[in-house]
């Protein structure tokens, strides 16, 4: 008899950078999802990506000097790093600049233009080059992102149109007729309300002002739009095509889950149930928008510097105690938060203590008193009952916990099984029991109620943290037979003579003030580094004429350097930069943190010229601004580009501006 198939994917990950812990906890997530299908015995298949195309990897490939292609390339080494360093199982990881997407993606657009469905005219309006997001006059307020928060441009060219009103009612019957269809039930009210019954605006699905995309077959000068194009992804990875769809395809779609991020939710329950409709393909059975993983309260980004980086914490942690934080501390509908300080508590409080010191004492008890054999169960008394039956009741609760998507209810339940298991240790009190002869028939049958409970404990931790799953059962010798979610149907599968292994400790307690003391060090020194590796604050002088009379030795100049072409020039971007404001950065002797207005953007910029400067004597004025820099992290502040300046005839510093203030900001210069 064929398993029952189950196909769940992630969002594609955006190519544009390294992901961070935040960006990571959703390929965990689906992770511990997956797992648990295949535990029940189902035909699961597992995708995920890297979404490649689009203006913002066009300009940073630029910047990098390198190709796109390249560009991304080396980024999807990044991503599927830290994608295997968390121990993910996925089945695919495919991207969209494979040849199959390319030309799938290519077939479906032309099908939905000889439909009527997509149609030539001119976009006028806002573009936020991050998100690959376009919004309306209405949407925006003060030129900003009303997603992301960050500055928009405006965007006028040439371009396709989708009808998405088209498909607008036959969408929201859908979605009403589908309770389960978009997940939690608050996204699903947001997307309903605030979107489909306002009325849907037509979408633009190409570009024509950039390159790096997929060309529009109909119109060379055209490049489909980055999320018609990844959206795609979830049938293109498993071989849709609209003339000979493969086995796979057909066997695998519709998909039975789709996990995103609750910020790309629009995209994917309005913009791809829409496309499907258009192309006559059945809808993704659900979608399920998850929370985001702040720090301190405050989404993570790059800009505001406060960016943990899931190997760095795996490094230090190790990889299943990474894993717990985020399954076990993000809630089902609400943002979760992260520091260092709650993971460490969470670490001993609950992986050191709670789970670790149950299983090493339990194990260990069992080799003093009976030589690591298992003694059989004896007579059941009203406390056994309790723990087998909270033992059981575990198991169901898992299970309908992992079914409507409550993951940290899940791992909730698996850890307040151990609880459950500690305190029942306080209440028969072995080592009280053991002091007497006549009690050890007792101590046998209470240590191996605890050495199954554990079992239980292993096997369901499966999903959540494999290795310490694994872990646990070797310590208990467990059998690969009672490794399964079937062998929980009975309590009761260790035999009486079976031998426990050797107890180890599978989480070390950790001194919270030491530990918070060496990543800060380390953080500092990694700020420090980068600074150390700017120009320095304290010039070359010039050295003087010689005082030998007739030496004829002249003011020392620095060695030129080599020469560039134009083409090398070209790829350095300044431009003019308003200075709104100007302060000294804390723990830093040389850099002045500006506030600089660039057309209509304003970034953040450090200068190590604090000793040749007062801050307020540069406000409002002009200054040079190199703007394609790679954002850097300089004494705990972000600084987004380097302003220009050269030597000053006293040794110090000289501020590069326009000839005139009336110089307009975020003009060009060169």
């Amino acid at each position: 008899m064929a398993k029952e198939k189950f196909y769940m994917t992630t969002a594609i990950a955006y190519a544009s950078g390294k992901p961070h812990i935040g960006n990571t906890y959703e390929i965990v997530l689906a992770d511990a999802i997956a797992r648990y299908h295949r535990q029940m015995g189902q035909d699961v298949f597992f995708m995920t990506g890297t979404d490649e195309h689009g203006i913002k990897i066009e300009q940073k490939a630029e910047a990098a000097g390198v190709t796109p292609k390249e560009y991304v390339d080396g980024v999807v080494s990044q991503v599927k790093q830290i994608w295997d360093v968390m121990n993910t199982s996925y089945d695919k990881f495919m991207r969209t600049t494979d040849q199959d997407h390319v030309e799938a993606v290519q077939k479906a657009f032309k099908i939905m233009y000889d439909k009527g469905d997509i149609y030539k005219g001119r976009y006028e309006g806002w573009y936020c080059v991050p998100d690959e997001s376009f919004y309306t006059d209405s949407q925006v307020v003060d030129g900003r992102c009303p997603d992301c928060g960050r500055p928009l441009v405006r965007a006028s060219e040439d371009a396709y149109f989708f009808k998405m009103s088209k498909y607008q009612d036959r969408l929201i019957d859908y979605i009403e007729s589908h309770p389960d269809f978009i997940q939690p039930e608050s996204r699903k009210k947001e997307m309903v309300n605030n979107f489909l019954k306002p009325g849907l605006q037509d979408l633009c699905v190409s570009r024509s002002s950039f390159t790096w995309g997929i060309p529009v077959t109909i119109d060379k000068g055209h490049v489909i739009y980055v999320w018609l194009d990844a959206l795609m992804n979830y049938i293109t990875g498993i071989g849709w095509d609209p003339d000979h769809p493969s086995e796979q395809y057909q066997k695998l779609w519709p998909a039975d889950l789709h996990l995103i991020g609750k910020d790309i939710l629009r995209f994917h329950t309005i913009y791809w149930p829409i496309f499907l409709m258009s192309l006559g393909l059945p809808l993704p059975r659900q979608i399920f928008g998850h929370p985001w993983m702040l720090m301190h309260d405050e989404k993570m980004s790059k800009s505001r510097g406060n960016i943990i980086y899931a190997d760095d914490m795996v490094h230090r942690f190790g990889v299943d105690a990474v894993r717990y934080y985020m399954l076990h501390e993000m809630p089902f509908a609400s943002d979760g938060d992260i520091t260092y300080e709650n993971f460490i508590n969470s670490f001993n409080g609950d992986l050191a203590n709670t789970l670790g010191n149950l299983v090493n004492r339990t194990i260990t008890m069992d080799k003093k008193y009976f030589g690591g054999q298992i003694k059989k169960q004896g007579t059941v008394t009203d406390l056994d009952r309790d723990l087998i039956r909270c033992a059981q009741d575990t198991v169901k609760a898992v299970h309908d916990d992992m079914l409507s998507l409550h993951i940290a209810d899940a791992v909730e339940a698996i850890l307040s099984l151990a609880r459950r298991c500690n305190k029942y240790i306080d209440e028969t009190t072995p080592w009280a029991l053991a002091k007497n002869e006549e009690n050890m028939d007792r101590l046998g049958s209470v240590l191996y109620n605890l050495l199954e409970a554990i079992r239980y404990i292993g096997v369901l931790l499966e999903s959540f943290l494999p290795d310490t799953s694994k872990a646990i059962l070797d310590q208990l010798g467990c059998a690969q037979e009672g490794r399964t979610l079937e062998s929980l149907e009975t309590f009761g599968f260790f035999k009486e003579g079976d031998k426990v292994g050797e107890p180890k400790v599978l989480f070390a307690r950790l001194d919270l003030q030491k530990t918070l003391d060496e990543i800060r060090k380390e953080n500092e020194e990694k700020e420090a580094a980068i600074e150390a590796a700017l120009p320095e604050a304290e010039p070359k002088k010039a050295e003087t004429a010689a005082k030998a009379e007739g030496s004829g030795e002249g003011v020392k100049e620095a060695p030129a350097k080599a020469q560039i072409s134009i083409d090398d020039f070209d790829k350095i971007e300044m431009k003019v930069a308003l200075v709104l404001s100007c302060e000294k950065v804390a723990n830093s002797k040389k850099l002045l943190k500006f506030q600089l207005k660039i057309g209509n953007e304003t970034r953040q910029v450090l200068s190590g010229i604090a000793k040749y400067y007062k801050p307020e004597d540069l406000v409002d004025k002009k200054v040079i601004v190199v703007t394609n820099l790679k954002p850097a992290k300089l004494a705990g502040e972000i600084s987004e580009g380097m302003i220009l300046s050269c030597d000053a005839a006293d040794g110090g510093y000289c501020l590069l501006a326009p000839s005139s203030q009336d110089a307009p900001d975020g003009g060009l210069v060169g």
